[in-house]
């Protein structure tokens, strides 16, 4: 069984940046893509970026697309998130998410294994 485990949240103010990690237990011989995801209070939860372990392809909601980027060292195994340019609109607890199956900012029914998350504060 993968166990993930987020860190790097924070309070920051807009236009700062901040670095969230996601270590992994292992990274499974079959697993396919990890991922970030976010909720917001009363909303519902949302793909951040996802990214395939053969580095083949990345996807970005428009949201974050040119502010957030994300990489994952396998020899840690860590994924990480770089934030930059952040504002109060990027609130929220943020999720990591790992699956065998496909790479998708929208199907989280896919990803079998999850983190509990770190939270990000951008005040207003």
């Amino acid at each position: 069984q993968m166990h993930l485990a987020e860190s790097g949240g924070g309070l920051v103010q807009a236009g700062g940046s901040l670095r969230l990690s996601c270590t992994a237990s292992e990274l499974p011989g079959d697993l396919w893509a990890m991922s970030w995801f976010r909720q917001a209070p009363g909303k519902e939860r949302e793909g951040v970026t996802c990214m395939t372990l053969n580095g083949a392809s990345t996807y970005y909601a428009d949201s974050v697309e040119g502010r957030f980027t994300v990489s994952l060292d396998k020899v840690k195994p860590t994924l990480y998130l770089q934030m930059n340019s952040l504002n109060p609109e990027d609130t929220a607890m943020y999720y990591c998410a790992a699956g065998t199956r496909i790479c998708s900012l929208w199907d989280q029914s896919r990803f079998e294994f999850w983190g509990q998350g770190t939270q990000v504060i951008v005040p207003s």
